[in-house]
């Protein structure tokens, strides 16, 4: 087993054929941006950020539709903070806030439920935007209100699986050499959710924690392994083969698969999650929200999420579009690529 300080001479002193991985998880994006690790690896090593930020890629259609119901007589918007700035065609939740909407702001979705009991003739629109990580979290706030038999609190969904988008960016040459498997995401799926993509297209995949020195491990484990179809979890005292069952089973329980629309990506079979029909009463309406647009038409988000240029290859970046002004979801979320390249003066 090398030591950390010999994986980070290896990394930086490659001087093989020019590879690139891509770290499909937003956090990841974030602390390869805050521990400076792209300035730790040959300029033969590319990383680059993925579709993995689930506010960066809900679509404008989405946004609208919140926006919308924030206007409905008593109805009442609730989100994480992220999700207030991103813009819809024209607006974001913060906009309508100040044209008469209504929309909360809460840490964790079991916050609703207290609302909900303070205003039982208000009816609560949850936004529950997310991965499978948050989609177990929806689950178990739908656990709880079949059985307290709370009524005035739906959800519109925009939840969404990880293995499609990555088997989408395989098949769009987007000339991937291996990926950063997300490790949050991968709790709860377990790591041999990757093994048939990785066989499929012959290209390693590596689960990685978020320390600095864990996320270094991973980039070496991929770059010893270019070519071959291999899974390697560097995150073990967190995820395992299987993952967690019965997160899973609670997922499975009241979502099904669906198509979804992703930013950048437009729809993807069966990478999404809805609420099953027994359930329809929950639903606010999450049916065809496929429709996107991007606020300012020079905004190149599109491109980004899928690593087919870096955020300072937008025209907007770093002039017109800056996090206290964003153009696009990816300079709004602390997850986004743009965001991240601007704050922590990501280079390459």
């Amino acid at each position: 087993m090398l030591s950390l300080d010999e994986i980070r001479k290896r990394l930086k002193e490659y001087d093989g054929i020019p590879v690139s991985f891509m770290e499909v998880c937003g956090t990841h994006t974030g602390e390869i941006a805050r521990n400076g690790i792209v300035s730790m690896l040959s300029p033969k090593i590319r990383l680059v950020s993925g579709p993995g930020c689930p506010v960066c890629v809900t679509v404008a259609s989405y946004i609208d539709r919140l926006l919308k119901l924030s206007c409905r007589e008593r109805t009442c918007v609730v989100s994480f903070g992220d999700l207030f700035r991103v813009k819809g065609s024209r607006l974001c939740l913060n906009d309508i806030r100040g044209r008469g909407g209504r929309a909360e702001m809460v840490y964790a979705p079991e916050n609703i439920i207290s609302l909900a009991e303070k205003e039982p003739e208000t009816e609560f629109i949850f936004a529950a935007v997310g991965f499978e990580t948050t989609a177990a979290v929806y689950a178990d706030l739908m656990e709880r209100l079949i059985a307290f038999k709370i009524r005035n609190i739906k959800l519109l969904t925009a939840l969404k699986v990880m293995p499609p988008a990555i088997q989408w960016v395989c098949e769009n040459g987007s000339g991937i050499d291996g990926f950063i498997a997300p490790g949050n995401v991968s709790v709860v799926t377990g790591s041999g959710i990757y093994r048939p993509l990785s066989e499929r297209f012959g290209i390693p995949f590596a689960v990685a924690g978020f320390a600095g020195e864990e996320l270094l491990i991973a980039v070496y484990g991929l770059l010893k392994n270019i070519g071959k179809p291999k899974v390697m979890n560097y995150y073990p005292y967190a995820v395992t083969e299987e993952g967690n069952r019965t997160a899973q089973k609670k997922i499975a329980a009241y979502f099904e698969p669906c198509a979804a629309a992703w930013r950048g990506l437009g729809m993807i079979a069966d990478s999404g999650l809805k609420l099953k029909r027994e359930y329809a009463c929950f639903d606010a309406g999450s049916e065809s929200l496929c429709e996107d647009a991007q606020y300012n038409p020079s905004c190149r988000c599109a491109e980004v999420l899928v690593g087919k240029i870096s955020p300072t290859q937008c025209p907007l970046f770093g002039t017109v579009c800056q996090p206290q002004n964003p153009q696009g979801a990816c300079m709004v979320s602390a997850e986004g690529s743009c965001h991240n390249w601007f704050v922590n003066r990501r280079k390459r």
